[in-house]
């Protein structure tokens, strides 16, 4: 890859609300460092996008549409596609347990969208320089759930998993529900009658649930059964 000058910050936004992106753009790009080079509305624009226009920093939301990606997954993939890129999240979804979440997937900060933005610009100069980037408040908060190497901007970025992700994750019962019976083997269908509720709302529910622990398919479930216990 090609890179600018060391004094510049190549940043690619990604937010699937037009409102944001645009906003966004238009502040950072008033930033004498900061070069806007590319705005998307879905993870995959943006990914098309990256390999031949390369961003120093990637801003993006954690939450993104219905049909796209969830944010942990979204993370590690850019974190495997694009390794030079650093990635910094912004997002409404901001609770000590999301943000441990995202580090350890690989995110090297995290703003939540109540913040300030000069929050936000603080921390894109900070993770550009190639260190960690969390609110005073934060870092206070998950001071139990982050070790020490990536507080002090370490180079793993990496923050051990809750202890019980079913609590964190804050899932809905009748998603505990469907999980526990999905860890007993059963089918979506099987799943429907027993709670004499349709194929597609078991199935909304299973992949609700899915999104809401950063899992993809049933075998990830059953490889993180242990820190379930709690279901």
């Amino acid at each position: 890859m090609t890179w600018t000058s060391a004094s510049t910050v190549r940043i690619a936004l990604l937010d699937d609300h037009a409102v944001v992106r645009y906003g966004l753009a238009g502040r950072l790009s008033e930033e004498p460092d900061f070069q806007v080079v590319g705005m998307f509305a879905t993870s995959k624009e943006m990914m098309t996008a990256l390999r031949t226009t390369p961003a120093d920093l990637l801003v993006i939301d954690y939450s993104l549409g219905s049909n796209d990606i969830d944010g942990l997954n979204l993370i590690r993939a850019l974190k495997v596609r694009f390794p030079e890129s650093k990635i910094l999240v912004s997002s409404s979804h901001y609770t000590p347990a999301i943000v441990a979440l995202a580090m350890k997937a690989g995110a090297r900060g995290f703003v939540g969208k109540s913040q300030e933005l000069t929050e936000l610009i603080q921390a894109i100069r900070t993770v550009s320089l190639g260190r960690v980037h969390l609110s005073n408040s934060m870092a206070a908060e998950m001071s139990s759930m982050l070790s020490a190497d990536t507080l002090d901007g370490g180079k793993s970025g990496e923050a051990p998993a809750s202890d019980s992700l079913a609590e964190s994750e804050e899932l809905s019962p009748r998603e505990r529900e469907v999980l526990r019976c999905c860890l007993d083997g059963m089918s979506v269908t099987q799943i429907a009658e027993k709670f004499a509720r349709s194929v597609k709302t078991i199935s909304g529910q299973k992949q609700s649930a899915f999104r809401k622990l950063g899992v993809r398919n049933d075998s990830e479930l059953f490889k993180i059964q242990h820190q379930l216990a709690d279901l």
